[in-house]
């Protein structure tokens, strides 16, 4: 009798489920709101969404709606093709007002943007400096590009600098970091990273995606908040997360941008997204610009919550931000807490490898605008309450 030839994946699957690694799909009911979600059947505080501003189930879908009665759904052809239209260009040109760039490319996702960008960027011969905890897009970029890839610790610029003193043989030399770290909640040195820039003559990419509508006077993200902006050469950001829509951006000089639409392979092979989803780009914007108190507030209640936690014991490291980590270490507790958790109705979700190194699993708590304070004490008393589970 034939062997399978997939027969390797049970045991690769039983493996995972040993060590608490397996992850399994949940369906959703009814739309994703920041502050509840209906999981498999069963209504929960969500703190799981990157919905920061509490945008996704706002006025974006009747922008949508009134789009796809113009202009349809499917764009048709890569934007290089046929798939670019009007809504498409303006919100490229409302991207670059708004980041006070001189242009901005849309893409399908942050992700795209982000391994695009990078393989367009550096090659062979050129090498590229990453922060050792950056977003998994960027590690995938800089796998693709072809570049020497140097890991450098997280947020060590002293590191960073003996590094860039060693790579004086490569013909182009870029650094890449997130500006928000996604599981830990901290801040990339990007004052630190600039001068460095600067002095190496290097090139400097950082991806807003978590602070692009939460951080900054104006919504820009931590380059506006550190006021660096004018150090940073390449802006990535994303239209999924506090713009609750989807789709992911880069914003820079004009001639990076034709750049990137003449290289980025993640945007000049892949279908434009739909037409009508930068409808929903244009409103989020204009919610961002007239209505500043949801990011204040957002992180007005997040410090005050990470203050809670900290005092009733929990590990929340560095976190600036809306992102607050509860590290656990070990998989298996930290899924406890998390299952605990859900069944006193809450969604904290359990992050372990490979999303985040071996011995730092913990829970993503994710802060949303939408939520109120009664809510963000319901968690903390509910986890104060569960210590005793890990």
């Amino acid at each position: 009798m034939a062997t399978d030839p997939l027969a390797w994946l049970d045991d690769e699957l039983a493996g995972l489920e040993a060590l608490g690694l397996r992850r399994r799909l949940a369906t959703r009911a009814g739309p994703q709101t920041a502050a509840e979600i209906v999981l498999d059947g069963r209504r929960l505080v969500n703190f799981s969404s990157n919905d920061y501003l509490g945008l996704a189930a706002s006025s974006l879908s009747k922008a949508v709606q009134e789009a796809v009665d113009q202009v349809g759904w499917g764009s048709g052809a890569s934007p290089l093709v046929t798939g670019r239209g009007e809504l498409h260009a303006r919100l490229e040109e409302e991207l670059a007002a708004f980041e006070k760039t001189e242009a901005a490319l849309l893409f399908s996702s942050g992700y795209a943007a982000n391994v695009g960008a990078i393989a367009s960027l550096a090659g062979k011969g050129d090498v590229v400096f990453s922060d050792a905890k950056n977003h998994a897009s960027i590690i995938d970029g800089c796998r693709v590009s072809g570049a020497r890839i140097v890991v450098y610790p997280h947020r060590d610029a002293s590191a960073l600098e003996s590094l860039l003193k060693q790579s004086r043989e490569f013909r182009r030399r870029l650094i890449v970091t997130d500006a928000l770290f996604s599981m830990d909640g901290d801040l990339a040195p990007l004052a630190e990273l600039a001068e460095l820039a600067r002095s190496h003559e290097a090139m400097l990419m950082v991806d807003e995606a978590h602070a692009t509508g939460v951080f900054g006077a104006a919504g820009r993200g931590v380059c506006e908040h550190l006021d660096v902006e004018d150090g940073v050469h390449i802006r990535v950001g994303t239209l999924s997360k506090a713009l609750g829509s989807l789709g992911g951006f880069v914003a820079g000089r004009r001639s990076l941008i034709a750049w990137l639409a003449n290289r980025a392979r993640s945007y000049v092979f892949s279908t434009a997204p739909p037409e009508a989803m930068a409808a929903a780009g244009l409103e989020a914007l204009r919610i961002v610009r007239e209505e500043p108190h949801r990011r204040i507030e957002l992180l007005q209640r997040a410090a005050s919550l990470r203050d809670r936690l900290q005092r009733d014991g929990w590990n929340v490291g560095e976190s600036q931000s809306q992102i607050i980590p509860l590290t656990i270490g070990d998989p298996q507790p930290t899924m406890q807490l998390s299952a605990a958790l859900r069944e006193r109705g809450f969604l904290a979700p359990g992050i372990r490898p490979p999303s985040v190194p071996e011995g730092e699993s913990l829970l993503r708590l994710s802060l949303s605008y939408a939520h109120s304070p009664e809510q963000l004490e319901q968690l903390a008393d509910a986890a104060r309450n569960l210590r005793r589970v890990i």
